[in-house]
């Protein structure tokens, strides 16, 4: 059997699989990496923290700042609330989310990868884990290719250990959302809390594991499709990280430099930029799908260039309309002009746009309303004197952390008069008084009868809060008759 690593390239058979090739990224610090860590903890502080915030909304309402109460079908976030029949600002929010990742990507590449996903936030935690128990990349290296004996499986489980911690946190904190978070906490510890608690941490954990402490840039690179639409939003004028090939080819270390016939470039080829890079990308092959724009490579490729005592910029956010003139030796295109570019400023219209519709609907809403649904069978019924009636089902919403008294009428429909189930029809009126209790919708059975002789027609109900704050809101029905019928 020949051996392929004497195949020459072009006679060796294609392979649909390769093996994975471990990413060991070693640690460095720098500009970008000092933003990635101050935006890994905002991250991470918002998530663990944010279900623990108590918001009073009174005594009828939950008090957790941000509650998705799917037991009550109610959305929390401070003091909106959102209602099933609201439906429409949550689609909001994920529209401006989706375009949000465009006006990013036609900017700055993918530096929502780079900074903000959680696959990115949790493998560097897992990472810094890493580094924590087994040392840093050499060190990882060694570790790797050691037998497996007593210290190699100690430093295994202790780093396994804390992943698991890690996971399962990540797991608790997200059912923290769905439920009282103090309680659920308390519950949860004591083995009270509901199988389906212990179910959804358990996935959680285990995906947080899996994903983030052995998959990590597999996921970037073959299971998220985020990479590939990235293309369709980049053009010459996207900001990306970038290895500016004419000044730093050809490579050669400073020794070669100093002995070489020709000029060598900038470029020492000491491999620190794929050293340090999470998805183990050489970005001086060029743009790659595996890049996350995490600037890590900056970073490192400045520190050299520092200590060589050559400019740096090497590797560096830019262009590629930016490099071409660059690269004719006009001086560099400042950040404000490479961000601000026609598909970009578009992009941001349409999300400002969406958002502002989403305020101006939130500003308008009214925290009462009416919803009508008439009985089909019979349409109608013929009293013995000739008057017609016709039965509804009125629901009132009270979307107020306290009860409320409203009053139905009757716009229309002259002569006709209503009752519910808890009157007579001796009692029947143009209005009806009810109280609603706090953030609930009561269904009221109502009855509307209208004199002989009334024909079909449409009519509306209207709904008024009786207290200071008011409110109003109506909803147009049917009325049935059988005087149309007959002409």
């Amino acid at each position: 059997m020949l051996n392929p690593e004497t195949v020459p390239p072009e006679d060796r058979p294609i392979l649909l699989y390769e093996k994975r090739k471990s990413v060991f990224p070693k640690a460095i610090d720098g500009y970008y990496r000092r933003i990635k860590w101050a935006w890994m903890v905002l991250a991470l502080v918002v998530y663990y923290v944010t279900p623990w915030i108590r918001w009073d909304r009174g005594p009828y309402s939950p008090n957790q700042a941000v509650l998705i109460d799917l037991a009550h079908r109610r959305f929390y976030m401070f003091s909106i609330e959102i209602w099933p029949h609201e439906f429409y600002f949550v689609a909001g929010l994920l529209i401006m989310a989706g375009i949000g990742l465009f006006v990013i990507t036609s900017a700055v590449g993918r530096a929502w990868c780079g900074y903000s996903c959680p696959q990115t936030v949790w493998t560097d935690i897992f990472q810094h884990v890493d580094r924590l128990i087994d040392g840093d990349r050499n060190a990882q290296l060694k570790l790797q290719a050691a037998p497996w004996g007593p210290k190699k499986i100690a430093k295994r489980l202790s780093k396994w250990a804390i992943y698991l911690v890690i996971s399962s946190l990540t797991g608790g904190a997200f059912i923290a959302y769905f439920t009282d978070c103090p309680t659920l906490a308390r519950e949860y510890i004591s083995g009270e809390a509901a199988p389906i608690a212990y179910y959804t941490v358990a996935v959680l954990t285990a995906t947080t594991f899996i994903l983030g402490g052995f998959m990590r840039e597999q996921v970037c690179i073959y299971m998220c499709p985020w990479p590939r639409i990235q293309t369709a939003m980049l053009d010459e004028k996207s900001l990306i990280v970038t290895y500016k090939d004419w000044r730093g080819e050809p490579r050669g270390s400073v020794k070669e430099a100093k002995s070489s016939a020709t000029p060598l470039g900038d470029c020492v080829d000491c491999n620190q930029c794929v050293a340090v890079c999470p998805t183990g990308v050489d970005i001086r092959n060029g743009p790659d799908i595996g890049c996350i724009t995490c600037a890590l490579c900056i970073d490192a490729c400045d520190k050299v260039m520092e200590q060589v005592g050559r400019p740096r910029g090497l590797i560096d956010y830019a262009t590629l309309g930016g490099c071409e003139a660059e690269k004719a030796g006009q001086p560099p295109e400042s950040l404000k002009k490479a961000i601000l570019h026609p598909r970009t400023i578009v992009y941001f219209l349409i999300w400002s746009a969406v958002g502002l519709g989403l305020l101006f609907a939130l500003g308008v809403r009214t925290h009462i309303d009416i919803s009508v649904a008439k009985d089909r069978n019979p349409p109608y019924m013929l009293m013995s004197d000739g008057s017609v009636r016709n039965a509804y089902t009125v629901k009132l919403r009270n979307m107020e952390g306290r009860p409320r008294e409203m009053e139905i009428g009757l716009v229309g429909l002259d002569g006709a008069r209503m009752w519910s189930d808890d009157q007579s029809a001796a009692t029947a009126g143009r209005t009806l008084t009810r109280s609603v209790a706090a953030d609930q919708a009561d269904p009221v059975r109502v009855y509307v009868i209208a004199p002989p002789g009334t024909k079909s027609q449409d009519f509306t109900f209207s709904l008024r809060a009786l207290d200071k704050e008011g409110g109003s809101d109506s909803h147009e029905t049917h009325f049935d008759s059988p005087v149309e019928e007959t002409e």
